[in-house]
């Protein structure tokens, strides 16, 4: 599967009163990890996917984490996210974020590829997920990108 791998540095504003990565923190960096993927493997930004695909978005509609090793202001962490499952219109995320080579978080998301329901504009429909997506998507390959902070600034 096709692997995407980001690094950023914990910021300030990502830490709790104890000095530690707020556990929700790791939710965001997930967040824009799938977006990464999804951006690095097709070419496009996600905004750019959105108009392309004629979708609003793949929310997330199950997520967990394992938390196992703490990350503090100022520590370099790797963020590996790859799909692991894809289903006609839902596709199950993988995220192991490292901290010196070791496993520090993993977490689980699972999306679905969701548009505007063509019936009633105020709610949303599942789409299938189109060919070339998953295509993509499961190439045996890791691109890495450059490293920047947890907010994208450097």
């Amino acid at each position: 599967m096709l692997i995407s791998v980001r690094t950023i540095w914990v910021e300030w504003g990502d830490c709790d009163p104890a000095g530690i990565v707020f556990y929700s923190r790791y939710f965001a960096f997930f967040d824009a990890s799938t977006a990464a993927l999804f951006s690095r493997a097709l070419g496009m930004t996600k905004s750019e996917i959105l108009k392309q695909y004629g979708i609003i978005g793949f929310p997330m509609v199950d997520t967990r984490a394992r938390f196992i090793i703490p990350s503090s202001f100022g520590d370099e962490i790797t963020i590996r996210t790859t799909v692991t499952e894809f289903r006609r219109s839902s596709f199950d995320v993988h995220h192991r974020l490292l901290k010196t080579d070791a496993l520090a978080v993993e977490g689980f998301e699972t999306r679905v590829w969701t548009g505007v329901d063509p019936e009633d504009p105020y709610k949303l429909r599942s789409r299938s997920i189109p060919a070339e997506i998953i295509e993509r998507l499961s190439e045996d390959r890791v691109l890495n990108e450059a490293t920047t902070a947890a907010s994208g600034a450097r």
